[in-house]
């Protein structure tokens, strides 16, 4: 039995696999699983919904004062996750929605929000966090840090699949030119870019499968170092 003071973070590019790894991962480690990403999704649809310019600080920091999230455990291990106590899992889970949380993450008043957020969520430990910066910056003292990567290619034939299969009709050149803007915008960026945080395992998942990248962070995970 490991420590629920552990934490583990995965983070990644959008596409990489990050929810489908973290959420087996978590399942096989008894912890719960932590997707930092739909939070910003989630955000980004109050701001779109109350047509908020993210330069408009004043503006801004009263629409996030108005936002409650709260996120609870599926039936298949993913989380739903509620805005104001509207069940958004749905809704944010759509490529522009991708884009609008790529844009929001950036702001600093978004970031310092959720990021105290998910502190607090992970207090307690026993948590695998997915992001961008869950390694780096929300949870720098992880005992266990992974970044899972895979061609945009890879990537975009996943997003592609796993929205047909969710009844979403979508174009794969759209996908894969919105994971590409979403690649440069995310790993440029001033605050929080996107990149492997320092002592980060790095594994490339473009021929794995899920079970198999599972398998491989399990490999590295040793009970003896969670505090």
């Amino acid at each position: 039995m490991v420590d629920r003071q552990a934490i583990v973070t995965i983070d990644g590019p959008s596409g990489s696999g990050k929810s489908t790894i973290s959420r087996g991962l978590a399942a096989r480690l008894n912890f719960t699983y932590l997707d930092t990403g739909a939070m910003y999704r989630a955000v980004g649809l109050q701001i779109e919904r109350e047509g908020v310019e993210l330069e408009d600080s004043e503006a801004l920091a009263n629409c996030l004062a108005g936002i409650e999230l709260r996120l609870e455990p599926n039936q298949d291990d993913d989380i739903r996750i509620f805005l104001n106590g509207e069940d958004v899992s749905r809704a944010i889970r759509t490529p522009e929605m991708g884009l609008v949380a790529s844009r929001v993450s950036a702001n600093p008043l978004v970031r310092a929000k959720l990021t105290r957020f998910q502190q607090e969520l992970g207090r307690k430990g026993g948590i695998v966090a997915e992001g961008r910066d869950t390694g780096s910056v929300v949870f720098p003292q992880a005992q266990f840090k992974f970044f899972l990567d895979a061609s945009a290619e890879v990537r975009a034939r996943r997003r592609h699949a796993q929205l047909r299969e969710k009844g979403q009709e979508t174009d794969y050149q759209e996908i894969l030119d919105q994971i590409k803007k979403r690649d440069y915008d995310d790993s440029r960026r001033v605050l929080a870019p996107l990149k492997a945080a320092e002592g980060a395992i790095v594994i490339d998942s473009s021929n794995m499968s899920p079970d198999q990248v599972i398998a491989a962070m399990l490999e590295r995970i040793d009970p003896q170092k969670f505090r």
